[in-house]
């Protein structure tokens, strides 16, 4: 079968990956379409270290083709949109409703694929640049039938991450004031769950002015090409209730954190380099001030997978227009320059 394989040096779209039976708690996915994100591409540039040869991607859905023995909430047939969280269920994280941080969902790569004879990691417990993908029963979700499988894809990452980090971390109330710096797919997911939290002004910062259109249809009321304090304060004289930075540099993690209010909160949700510092002054943090690390919205992905899946076909949710362009899985090297350049706020590839 077809898949994107990371050798460590080089990426290459390979036609003979195998993957093993399910076995018991697993379910057996094939794989429609698979969202191309920023940290698939931090895996092959090294931001993101990860063992290798690695089966890549991580944003998926797809159709269930086969189920281990216990499993029982998804059959054959069903439409299923997968999360990278292959929680255990039973630790005290899991039982708090803290899945993010259960310790068997971190830095335990499975190896499910091979090729040629040699076992490939997968990324992300995922791996869903491939036809089919293993993961754990927790991991699929059932969306509806008639839900489109391109923009059902980018549930299980950018959605889950953007506008997670909103309603979950942050938790953004009616009236709040909301600065959004780096508009790609997880900034735009972070924009509309600000909208859909009821926050009265959103400031989306791209340096690429052609960002603003889009910014404004998912939520943004405000667009600026910088994040510098005086631009913002411009629109909000005392600062934001919430800053999220979304593009993973240190220099913006230092802006988000200048741009708060008195108790405002900076959310991090970029992915910078694994050694990267950031600097901020101490001083400024003495009124009630936060700074919020966020790993994948703070989700519970069985419960807001299905959320997200019913306001999108209520039209509060925007899925259909985070889709920019479509790429046969051949395609991945345009698919992987046209996200590096900023070309789209977020490219599918389809099997």
């Amino acid at each position: 079968m077809r898949g994107v394989v990371f050798d460590g040096h080089a990426t290459e779209v390979v036609d003979d990956l195998e993957i093993r039976d399910p076995g018991p708690g697993e379910v057996l996915v094939a794989v429609a379409a698979a969202g191309l994100c920023h940290s698939d591409l931090s895996v092959i540039d090294g931001t993101i270290p990860f063992p290798s040869p690695v089966v890549l991607g991580h944003e998926g859905a797809g159709v269930v083709e086969a189920v281990g023995a216990g499993v029982g909430h998804v059959a054959p047939g069903d439409h299923v949109a997968l999360s990278t969280l292959a929680n255990c269920g039973t630790c005290a994280q899991c039982d708090r409703g803290r899945p993010t941080m259960c310790r068997k969902a971190i830095g335990m790569p499975g190896r499910p694929f091979t090729r040629r004879g040699k076992r490939l990691y997968q990324f992300a417990s995922n791996s869903a640049f491939a036809e089919r993908t293993l993961v754990k029963a927790v991991q699929a979700v059932k969306i509806p039938d008639d839900l489109p499988l391109a923009p059902a894809a980018l549930i299980g990452c950018g959605v889950l991450t953007g506008v997670g980090a909103v309603l979950n971390r942050a938790k953004v109330d009616r009236g709040d004031t909301v600065v959004v710096i780096g508009t790609g797919g997880i900034g735009l997911n972070v924009i509309q769950g600000a909208r859909i939290a009821g926050a009265l002004t959103i400031v989306a910062v791209d340096t690429n002015p052609a960002k603003e259109a889009v910014a404004r249809r998912f939520g943004a009321t405000h667009f600026l090409s910088s994040a510098s304090p005086d631009a913002v304060r411009e629109i909000l004289p005392h600062g934001a209730d919430h800053a999220f930075e979304c593009v993973g540099r240190t220099d913006l993690i230092r802006s988000a954190i200048d741009l708060l209010d008195r108790h405002g909160q900076a959310v991090l949700l970029g992915v910078p380099a694994a050694t990267a510092e950031a600097s901020f002054l101490v001083s400024s943090m003495y009124l009630d001030k936060s700074v919020l690390g966020c790993r994948y919205g703070s989700s519970r992905p069985q419960r807001d997978i299905a959320l997200y899946a019913a306001l999108y076909r209520q039209g509060r949710l925007l899925l259909d227009e985070l889709v920019t362009e479509t790429y046969p899985v051949e395609d991945f090297a345009k698919a992987a320059a046209d996200a590096h350049h900023g070309r789209v706020a977020r490219g599918v590839l389809v099997f």
